[in-house]
């Protein structure tokens, strides 16, 4: 990468003959130069470079071509130049790439969400988006969890992006329907909130991208489950 006041040059490398995929690699070394099993890392700028390398990094979305060339990108890395103790250069690369996430932030006394917090990338975890009903079945699978959320319009609505609905467990008139479960928990009865902040319709008119918002409380307590879903936008 260069600007007209910089440039950057970046290798992400698999062990020996390996191939990149989503995942997390430690341990890596100066790419050129890794032994082993090790993967390889390297970035330098504006004419610094390390003479050895002691860092991490990982991939969160990588999708190649019939040729291997690279078309999209995300990932991420931490560099320590000469000592694995060295200070770190940090930083996220992006190429043609959507994000892909799952996030959750839950109150004390949520029982869904137990009080935890946690994020979910294509580093660790695994997504996937299908049609339910009128809206959105989204399914996350990482770090030991498992979590679904069923996401449908009111009655004889479409979801609209920038739109934000009170819900429901089941939808209905001028109400959207929220269900977010995980890990063998679920709610009865749920109010709450959803916001649809992107979304993308396939030719067929069924959604392939979405992003959005939730906040949900289960059995109309007060503590909350708030979350961040990203499907490709």
């Amino acid at each position: 990468m260069s600007t007209a006041d910089e440039w950057w040059d970046v290798d992400l490398a698999a062990p020996s003959g390996e191939q990149l995929r989503p995942g997390v690699y430690r341990n890596a070394e100066r790419a050129a130069f890794r032994t082993g099993r090790s993967p390889g890392l390297d970035v330098s700028g504006d004419g610094r470079g390390c003479n050895e390398v002691y860092g991490q990094f990982s991939v969160n979305q990588i999708e190649t071509d019939t040729s291997g060339a690279i078309t999209v990108l995300d990932a991420t890395y931490t560099q320590h130049c000469e000592s694995a103790d060295a200070p770190a250069l940090k930083g996220v690369i992006k190429y043609h790439a959507y994000p892909l996430s799952y996030a959750y932030t839950s109150d004390s006394g949520d029982y869904i969400g137990q009080g935890a917090t946690q994020t979910h990338q294509g580093a660790t975890s695994t997504f996937s988006l299908t049609s339910y009903g009128d809206g959105v079945q989204y399914n996350v699978s990482g770090k030991r969890e498992y979590w679904t959320a069923l996401l449908t319009p009111p009655d004889g609505e479409q979801f609209e992006a920038g739109h934000t609905y009170q819900a429901e467990r089941s939808h209905g008139a001028s109400v959207a329907g929220l269900d977010v479960f995980g890990n063998g928990r679920g709610c009865n009865t749920v109010t709450g909130e959803l916001t649809v902040t992107r979304l993308a319709r396939g030719d067929d008119g069924a959604i392939k991208a979405f992003a959005a918002t939730f906040v949900q409380h289960c059995e109309g307590g007060g503590p909350a489950l708030r979350g961040t879903i990203h499907y490709y936008a």
